[in-house]
């Protein structure tokens, strides 16, 4: 029973925190949820003293105009977008591009940047999977696709993607042994860029494509490497070698037993080979005495 009693609590926190991981994004943040929502506009209650200034600042551009113009007129460019705020809220969606106007004294604006945006992952170094050092540096390419989101839910939106790259490129690589690094980088992106989403979603930033630039090795692991390598290849050359040796052993052993068969073949190289060395044009050529020859000089020479 008492057992029974521990545990009870023990549930409970477990269902909180299966509650606190269920919960939609739209719960957790609301006004990101809201900004999602292209067009979306909501209506907030100023108060008396936000009407007054609105009122007096109203009365000032009329006074002035049109010189007042000039202040209240702006425009954004085709690659950018106007999040404007009116007594600090934001004021409707992204203006732009092209000519809108704010009201002085009242609202304020900040311009946000569409295109595509390029920085380089400083070198990082990473313990590999086999214990292994390297240095390894990227380059990421992202871009805004929510300007609200990308002002509303976080102070520096590229600062912070290029903070989370360098920490993503360490934990992906960390994972991976060198050979994986060195052949696969293809598939280190992808996830790279699938962690990297993931992470910068909530900030209106999408990551459009992730590159690994350059795997830096150790020098001795360098000088190791490539001592290896030249191992590999002169052993192969000796086993090539080796081959070639047996190969043509094969075949001297078949050109020995033709000529065994027929005694005239044995001449007619041997005429063949006196031709090749007299077209080289030599001053000395050697005449080999046949041995069948000699063992025929010995036999008389014994006899008499």
């Amino acid at each position: 029973m008492r057992s029974g009693g521990r545990q009870q609590p023990d549930l409970k926190l477990d269902d909180e925190r299966r509650q606190r991981l269920t919960m939609s994004s739209d719960q957790i943040f609301p006004m990101a949820a809201n900004n999602y929502r292209p067009g979306a506009h909501q209506e907030y209650d100023i108060g008396l003293c936000g009407y007054i200034l609105l009122v007096l600042s109203y009365a000032i551009i009329l006074l002035t105009f049109p010189f007042s113009l000039t202040v209240c007129l702006k425009v954004v460019q085709e690659y950018e977008r106007a999040v404007m705020f009116r007594l600090g809220r934001i004021l409707g969606g992204a203006k732009g591009p092209g000519l809108f106007i704010i009201v002085p004294c009242v609202d304020a604006y900040t311009k946000v940047d569409l295109r595509t945006v390029t920085f380089d992952v400083p070198p990082q170094e990473i313990l590999t999977k086999d214990s292994v050092t390297v240095a390894v540096d990227a380059v990421v390419y992202f871009r805004v696709f929510d300007p609200v989101i990308s002002i509303t839910n976080v102070e520096d939106a590229p600062k912070s993607t290029q903070l989370l790259a360098a920490t993503s490129l360490r934990n992906v690589l960390g994972t991976k042994s060198l050979q994986e690094i060195l052949s696969d980088r293809e598939s280190i992106a992808q996830t790279m860029q699938a962690a990297l989403d993931e992470g910068t979603e909530c900030w209106g930033v999408r990551v459009e494509r992730v590159e690994v630039k350059d795997v830096r090795l150790p020098v001795q692991l360098q000088r190791a490497m490539a001592a290896e390598a030249e191992a590999a290849r002169e052993a192969r050359a000796k086993v090539i070698a080796a081959e070639g040796e047996q190969k043509a052993s094969r075949a001297l052993k078949d050109a020995a037993d033709v000529i065994m068969q027929s005694p005239t073949a044995l001449q007619l190289r041997y005429l063949q080979t006196l031709t090749t060395i007299a077209s080289e044009k030599n001053s000395t050529i050697v005449f080999p005495i046949p041995i069948e020859f000699m063992q025929s000089f010995t036999g008389r020479h014994r006899s008499s």
